[in-house]
């Protein structure tokens, strides 16, 4: 188990294992928010925060939500609305352990124009 936390701790998302890979986005928001996203099937991600802690920002095609914690403002993770047996979640790999993520291959991905894989 591996957990990732916002800045203050009222947010944390916990996942079954060690991420394999790491997206870098360039989409609008992404590249706003400099996260780096690790990928895990909805059902295997647990997200524990306090009563009212969360603020969730939905926009454009209405498909995911991003969910961010009210007090530090830190983006934890996002979640799709539609979902699915496949539904996954992405969590924010920013909120790991440093050394939890140091040395994992980071792919980047063009959410802005061609919806592939730069590298």
């Amino acid at each position: 188990m591996l957990g990732a936390t916002c800045h203050c701790g009222d947010v944390c998302v916990t996942v079954p294992r060690k991420p394999r890979r790491l997206t870098s986005c360039n989409c609008s928001i992404c590249h706003r928010l400099g996260a780096l996203w690790a990928y895990y099937p909805a059902a295997s991600v647990k997200v524990d925060a306090k009563r009212g802690a969360t603020e969730e920002y939905v926009w454009g095609d209405k498909m995911l939500k991003f969910v961010r914690c009210k007090t530090c403002g830190c983006v934890t993770h996002w979640a799709s609305l539609t979902v699915t047996a496949t539904s996954r979640v992405g969590v924010n790999a920013r909120g790991f352990a440093r050394e939890a993520i140091d040395g994992i291959r980071i792919r980047r991905f063009d959410g802005a124009a061609t919806w592939k894989f730069l590298d």
